[in-house]
């Protein structure tokens, strides 16, 4: 498995991407309270912010005090289950994050960011609608950036830490290297592996983002690598 190291791609219009920074602090620190609280603490923090998706689809259920339910749909995308999970998905977002900021602006961003969770969100929840696993993780929103990324910058080189006989950092364009992560999560949403892993989430968040993308880029920025 491939991971991602930096980009070739300088930014434009976005002297600091500070939406994308402050989305991956955020994440850092809802894991850290979560890593810290006693087991009741966390236990109550996912039933109020993870989407649960039986729940959502059950009235007499009230999961989040004061808000509706469906606040879930971007709040389950702030708690992660484990430290590589919350690493994994901030290394994504550090590398690819910055240059859809600086394509769509930081407001735009933000909204597309949040955007892209929630389709993931309802993506699993709709693939399984009777389910009350709770889902956390942002990945549903770092596969919209990835989405967005192959759609803006396919022939970008991204430089991967790929064992070969050592680990060594290669350049390869990144529609190969997205590529083949969504080729990833389509395999395993048809042939599932029975592990926790939420695919169909990573499948509603890509779908939105490259979507979305082309209606919140800013006009001067072109598609496919143009």
């Amino acid at each position: 498995m491939f991971i991602p190291l930096y980009d070739h791609n300088p930014k434009i219009y976005v002297e600091r991407p500070w939406v994308n920074q402050t989305l991956i602090v955020l994440n850092l620190i809802f894991f850290a309270i979560q890593y810290v609280l006693p087991a009741a603490g966390e236990e109550f923090v996912l039933i109020t912010m993870a989407v649960v998706p039986g729940w959502l689809s059950e009235p007499m259920i009230d999961q989040v005090p004061f808000l509706p339910d469906q606040t879930t749909l971007v709040t389950y995308a702030f708690l992660h289950a484990d430290w590589m999970h919350v690493l994994s998905n901030m290394l994504f977002l550090w590398v690819f994050g910055d240059n859809i900021e600086d394509a769509m602006g930081h407001i735009r961003y933000l909204i597309f960011y949040l955007a892209c969770a929630a389709a993931g969100g309802l993506a699993h929840m709709l693939a399984d609608p009777a389910s009350t696993a709770p889902l956390v993780g942002a990945s549903g929103a770092v596969a919209g950036v990835i989405g967005a990324y192959i759609i803006l910058f396919p022939k970008v080189r991204i430089y991967v830490l790929a064992k070969i006989v050592v680990p060594l950092p290669i350049p390869i364009p990144a529609l190969w290297v997205l590529g083949l992560w969504i080729a990833m999560q389509i395999f395993f949403v048809l042939f599932p592996d029975g592990g926790p892993t939420a695919w169909w989430a990573h499948i509603g968040g890509v779908i939105a983002g490259a979507t979305l993308v082309f209606f919140m880029k800013r006009s001067a920025v072109g598609l496919f690598g143009r």
